[in-house]
């Protein structure tokens, strides 16, 4: 067993357990929090919302013993994540599990309730002037414990990384109902199986985490960004080989292109993409990166150069974080979302591929980590033959991997949402036998079958 664990590990920390997921019937559930809904697209009995981590342990535990399937539905800001659910059960909302339970702010550390929503996090740490440096969309309804179940990262993710880097503790309930911890609420806790690592990313089907510790940091003093209307492919690749020598520090490498990017360029001639570059720091910090940029870019992209700053660097932000979602949480006009995973020095080949096999579609790189999402423009059922059949073996021939986010109105299923079982699937199938041996957190909606 404890080599399968390893392998586990190993297969866990690679881009397995991340989003890509399906929708099921869309269902409208009034919690027992007075004036609140929840707006879901999950199978339904009734929704519940426990007072405490006791309370809910209590819940899960009767759900075992019944064989009832429950569902985490945490802000309900990505449930369109998964296969379509089928099976009817409870849904778990842990809104009132919402307290800062700790924050040491000299240690940079702060361990908070898994309800509590990014936003209200993100307020709490900037009264000490400090952050969690992660993108999360649709902030004000998204909870932490959500945020983490799905792993969610946006353009910060090229300096900060994801949740899996800032989490060093949580507290968990399995599906027997019983609690259990991992890591502190220490920096340097290196002690025993890395669990928080393990229950980043996992959808909530290995067990719900009901309290987190985040590592912090100090806020950014100023932001601004370098943008730059490409008229050639070839442009933004000669763009991208010497950002690999910068001698800038970039937080974000972002490749935009399509129609929803279309506003964005500088007049100046025809574009097949914007590639803008992120600065964070002091003022002083940021503006000599902008300027040495504008060196290192010399002789490409002169005249096509712009500087992005104060307000309208915000609102960029802002629409890199959100895209492809909306402020309501689905995809603009009911459309397919799905995210790409390549070798960063495969991003703009791939981002050629999806424009040739759907020149509507929208697309959004992570250019220097080689993540890409895109809204389809394409028909549902045009959609799937063109992920399954078309994109996703050319992708996988080069080692990488396509994944639905989302997919409105039809039901994929498992294969068709992840594409097949992935490297170390067996381990990844007995940890979870380990920590959910009825089955009942999320079943079928992420990569494991049914018990």
């Amino acid at each position: 067993v404890g080599g399968e664990l390893r392998r586990c590990v190993q297969a866990t920390q690679v881009p397995i357990l991340r989003p890509a997921f399906e929708t099921g019937t869309l269902a409208i559930v009034r919690t027992s929090v007075p004036g609140k809904q929840t707006h879901q697209r999950l199978p339904l009995i009734e929704t519940v919302t426990p007072a405490d981590e006791a309370e809910l342990a209590q819940k899960v535990a009767e759900a075992a013993h019944r064989t009832v399937p429950v569902y985490p539905i945490g802000g309900a800001t990505m449930l369109g994540f998964g296969a379509a659910a089928d099976r009817p059960g409870i849904g778990l909302s842990l809104a009132r599990l919402n307290r800062v339970v700790d924050y040491p702010a000299d240690d940079l550390t702060i361990t908070v309730q898994a309800g509590l929503t990014v936003a209200e996090l993100a307020r709490r740490l900037a009264r000490r002037g400090q952050r969690l440096p992660v993108d999360v969309p649709m902030a004000d309804r998204a909870t932490v414990g959500g945020t983490v179940a799905v792993n969610l990262a946006g353009p910060r993710r090229l300096r900060w990384g994801t949740l899996r880097d800032h989490v060093i503790g949580l507290r968990a309930v399995d599906g027997r109902g019983q609690v259990f911890s991992a890591g502190g609420r220490v920096v340097k806790n290196a002690a025993g199986y890395n669990l928080c690592r393990l229950l980043t990313g996992s959808l909530g089907t290995l067990a719900v985490i009901t309290e987190l510790t985040f590592t912090v940091r100090p806020m950014a003093e100023a932001t601004a960004w370098v943008a730059c209307s490409v008229g050639e492919f070839d442009d933004a690749d000669r763009l991208l080989e010497r950002l690999v020598r910068t001698h800038t520090l970039p937080v974000a490498v972002e490749l935009v292109a399509g129609p929803a990017w279309s506003g964005m360029g500088d007049a100046s001639g025809p574009s097949v993409a914007e590639l803008v570059v992120g600065f964070e720091g002091t003022a002083a910090e940021v503006a000599w990166m902008v300027e040495q940029l504008h060196e290192e870019w010399s002789g490409v992209a002169e005249r096509s150069l712009r500087v992005i700053r104060d307000r309208h660097a915000r609102r960029l932000w802002d629409a890199l974080i959100e895209f492809p979602w909306t402020a309501s949480g689905h995809p603009r006009g009911g459309r397919v979302l799905i995210e790409v995973r390549v070798r960063p020095s495969q991003v703009l080949e791939t981002v050629e591929t999806l424009l040739q096999l759907d020149p509507g579609a929208s697309i959004q790189a992570h250019a220097g980590d080689g993540v890409l999402r895109a809204e389809l423009a394409l028909g549902p059922e045009e959609a799937r033959a063109m992920v399954t059949e078309r994109l996703r073996p050319r992708v996988a021939a080069g080692g990488g991997s396509v994944v639905v986010l989302d997919h409105p109105g039809q039901a994929w299923d498992r294969s068709a949402v992840w594409g097949p079982p992935p490297e170390g699937f067996r381990a990844m199938e007995a940890i979870k036998r380990q920590l959910d041996p009825q089955g009942i957190f999320n079943p079928d909606r992420f990569v494991f079958s049914g018990p």
